[in-house]
């Protein structure tokens, strides 16, 4: 099979992104498993009998893989031959962005890697199992036990067929896979942390092996303009260089550097190994946003400022393709209509994002609320990995200047008794205090919705299906005490403690979910229905309208941004075409008060039947 050159093509890992790399994407060979015969029988050693393409990295649930096959399979092969010509001394890395969700994998029968973790990406160095001539089988086992209700899976479904909030499966390769050719002795890891106030930004670099008497070399750019340029002699395998901006010292020059929605700045980065002699070993390209977020006097701030959270929830599933994006012009179409729509944040739902979205979250001005897929049940085997896997998406994510508020856990899923069992509660705030000691730049939420444990956010879901219902929650008059410190509107404790409600941003993190009346017979899940477009549009109104003209509320999210199989409440259909006009609910979404003018409502009407 050809090898695709990627030169033109965004890197699978933009964030951390080397000019030369090969694509494996495509045509693999591939087969299920459903006996688990394959290990016994030499498969990873032998290869596996007849067997049928299936496109990588769609999931083979899907039709977009070439095999469409949704039942129960657990186990599945695959297997790809490739040719690399390697220069002396290089090395071949290979890449895979995500696999579910236990892969091992073989190159010319040798155990290469093992990985667990279906949202999380890991590589391994295959140079050593090539033959003489450059030659190399990959062989690649993914298990992904569909109805374990330990392992992380989101919303995939643990029956047979997709019901209620959740949908088909996602098994084995589901982000990109591919090669890079480095020297031994090369850059492993590159996180970026700006500090507006200190006028500095921080590189910690970590490197293949320990060095001795290398120079790292890092670099910050705007428009060929240097900001600052630093190295720094290093005798281990990881260092930390702290770079200074002055021209963050000017108070008023800074601003246009400053990331934001509204001006969404990405300054570039080169990061240089150097041999002592000054000759570059290896180079890898990156980029920083110059922003800050945080919380303060009850409010959500981002660069020191209060910011009103407009965002949107999505699931990032697509009907042909699944979980896996259909292509990369896609995944910027998805952040495109996000902007279009009016929101100024997404808030990922029950997924780990492929680093392409995050990256045009980065240079389009979208904000980012980083969910995990969570489990269904508690032990402490599931306790052990989640907690594994989530700290290495944290690690994975954590230069993006979108991400802005990082969420563990969702609506107490894994944790259904958190609000009696001090072990479930004890786990929640470990994940809290955990993700802040990895990342201390961010707000936390251990557990969104209701039954808070350790949160920087007080976060509500309520999918009350009237504005009034909305109003008389958080608008004009509503009692804040009431709400935060009882029973919230889905009927589940929040758990907020006093202090908590007087200091804490308040947020409405799920909201609406209002579909169109479905036909008879037609499979449906949502929160509210409509019997038309014009009907739409006006209960979108009263309900974003309620929100906004809150006293006290700092953000929302509404539910959602696209139709998910039989979660038909999106503000775009599957086919990601709006419902109704995009000027209306643009409209709606972007009102700066509950006061919206009769006039606007009634343009928006027309519109929506148009």
């Amino acid at each position: 099979m050809s090898i695709k050159s990627s030169d033109t093509q965004l890197h699978p890992r933009p964030i951390f992104a080397r000019k030369d790399w090969i694509d494996l994407c495509g045509q693999w060979n591939f087969t299920h498993d459903d006996l688990d015969c394959g290990l016994s029988a030499g498969w990873a050693s032998e290869g596996f009998p007849a067997s049928t393409e299936i496109t990588v990295p769609f999931p083979p649930e899907s039709p977009a893989s070439g095999i469409g096959e949704t039942g129960f399979h657990p186990i599945v092969w695959y297997q790809r031959d490739i040719q690399l010509t390697l220069e002396k001394g290089m090395r071949a890395i290979l890449h895979f962005g995500a696999v579910d969700y236990h892969a091992d994998v073989w190159v010319n029968g040798h155990l290469a890697a093992r990985h667990e973790g279906g949202n999380t990406p890991f590589k391994t160095d295959i140079t050593d199992h090539l033959d003489a001539s450059g030659n190399a089988s990959i062989i690649l086992r993914a298990e992904d036990s569909p109805t374990d209700p330990f392992q992380p899976r989101g919303k995939q479904d643990w029956q047979l067929n997709p019901h209620a909030i959740w949908y088909h499966r996602t098994t084995g390769i589901w982000q990109p896979v591919w090669i890079e050719m480095l020297p031994a002795l090369h850059i492993d890891r590159l996180h970026m942390t700006p500090n507006v106030s200190s006028a500095q930004v921080t590189a910690d670099v970590r490197f293949s092996k320990k060095l001795d008497g290398h120079r790292v070399r890092v670099k910050l750019s705007l428009d060929d303009e240097v900001l600052a340029d630093a190295s720094v002699v290093v005798s281990e395998s990881q260092v930390r260089l702290a770079l200074h901006v002055p021209v963050l010292e000017h108070g008023q020059a800074r601003r246009k550097l400053l990331w934001s929605p509204d001006l969404p700045t990405l300054i570039d980065v080169t990061c240089q190994l150097l041999d002592d002699t000054g000759n570059e070993l290896d180079c890898c390209d990156s980029y920083v946003g110059l922003r800050s977020c945080g919380i303060s006097d009850g409010m959500f701030t981002l660069n020191d400022e209060p910011v009103f959270v407009r965002s949107v929830l999505s699931q990032g599933y697509w009907p042909e393709s699944h979980l896996a994006a259909p292509d990369a012009d896609a995944i910027r179409a998805e952040v495109t209509w996000i902007k279009n729509l009016g929101f100024n944040a997404v808030r990922i739902h029950q997924k780990v994002e492929d680093p392409r979205f995050l990256y045009w979250c980065d240079r389009l001005g979208v904000m980012v609320w980083s969910e995990m897929a969570n489990a269904y049940a508690f032990s402490s085997d599931a306790v052990n990995r989640f907690t594994r896997e989530w700290l290495d998406v944290v690690d994975r994510d954590k230069s993006h200047p979108c991400i802005v508020t990082w969420v563990p856990l969702n609506e107490s899923w894994g944790v259904q008794d958190i609000s009696r069992r001090p072990d479930q509660r004890a786990f929640a705030d470990a994940l809290y205090n955990l993700t802040k000691a990895c990342d201390p730049s961010r707000p936390v939420i251990a557990n969104d919705g209701w039954e808070h444990a350790s949160t920087d956010i007080a976060s509500i879901h309520d999918y009350s299906v009237s504005g009034d219902d909305l109003a008389e929650h958080y608008g004009t008059g509503a009692d804040r005490l009431d709400i935060l410190n009882g029973f919230g509107p889905q009927r589940r404790k929040l758990g907020l403690t006093r202090e908590q409600i007087e200091t804490l941003p308040v947020m409405v993190t799920e909201f609406g979910g209002i579909s169109f009346k479905p036909r008879s017979g037609e499979a449906w899940s949502g929160y509210g229905t409509v019997e038309s477009a014009e009907d739409f549009v006006h209960t979108l109104a009263g309900l974003f309208s309620a929100l906004h003209g809150s006293e006290y509320l700092s953000g929302y999210c509404y539910t959602q941004l696209t139709d998910t199989m039989q979660e038909t409440n999106g503000l775009l259909d599957s086919a990601r075409k709006p419902k109704v006009a995009l000027e209306a609910l643009r409209e709606i979404i972007q009102a700066p008060s509950r006061a919206i003018p009769a006039e606007k409502i009634d343009l928006a009407r027309k519109q929506a039947v148009q």
